[in-house]
């Protein structure tokens, strides 16, 4: 059964950090992308940082670059992702979501419809 599970979310002010983790159970665990996505009150999800677990490749938008660290812990299947320099429009419901790599080779998307498993989300929340 895959199932993904979101903790580590919560409370935290503006220039803090919180780290969000993704504990993954799915198979194979090393051949698949692992994204974290966001959702904005009333806006559309959006990605954030994504991972291949086979190989730790990982992949950022641009406005969190500097602040955002995506990794993993392969032997607990875990996806972890640090977030630093806090800003209150980071704050949103996050998600992470998996994706069997296909054939063809890891390629890095942001789009949820690629995406086929969600966990159920933690939320974050950014106060100035």
């Amino acid at each position: 059964q895959v199932q993904l599970v979101e903790s580590g979310g919560g409370p935290v002010q503006a220039g803090g950090s919180l780290i969000l983790s993704c504990a993954v159970s799915i198979y194979p665990y090393n051949n698949h992308a692992i994204t974290w996505f966001r959702q904005l009150l009333r806006q559309q999800r959006e990605g954030a940082a994504g991972i291949f677990t086979g190989g730790s490749i990982t992949y950022y938008v641009d406005f969190v670059k500097g602040r955002f660290t995506i990794s993993q812990d392969n032997a607990k299947r875990t996806v972890y992702l640090q977030m630093n320099s806090l800003k209150p429009e980071d704050t949103a419901m996050y998600y992470c979501a998996a994706s069997l790599v296909s054939r063809d080779g890891p390629r890095a998307s942001f789009d949820p419809v690629d995406y086929n498993y969600w966990g159920q989300g933690t939320q974050v929340i950014v106060s100035s």
